[in-house]
């Protein structure tokens, strides 16, 4: 008689504990994770070198957009500039006459 007793006090006091126990464990995985997972603290440093990266890609992006509005202002048709139209009718058609040489910029 003495065994059943004990045996349904303690199962009484783990059915009591269950639910703050396993709020417990619930909040110790968020908290786990708000530190340690893709998101986490940890992750802030890739982030910031991803940034830097991104920002390296975008400049050199924005250089050569630049480049072309250049060239594409130069090619206007009310008022393009002659050297560059006939550079790039020679380009196309790929005319160079004997007496020409051909100096390559890149």
């Amino acid at each position: 008689m003495r065994g059943t007793k004990k045996s349904s006090n303690l199962r009484r006091t783990l059915g009591r504990a269950a639910l703050p126990a396993l709020a417990v464990m619930l909040v110790g995985f968020f908290g786990a994770y708000a530190v340690f997972g893709a998101n986490g603290l940890f992750a802030y440093g890739d982030y910031q070198r991803q940034l830097a990266r991104r920002e390296r890609v975008y400049a050199a992006l924005d250089q050569r957009r630049a480049v072309l509005r250049n060239r594409v202002a130069l090619l206007d048709p009310d008022h393009a500039n002659p050297d560059m139209v006939d550079e790039m009718t020679r380009k196309q058609l790929n005319v160079v006459r004997p007496d020409e040489m051909v100096v390559p910029l890149r």
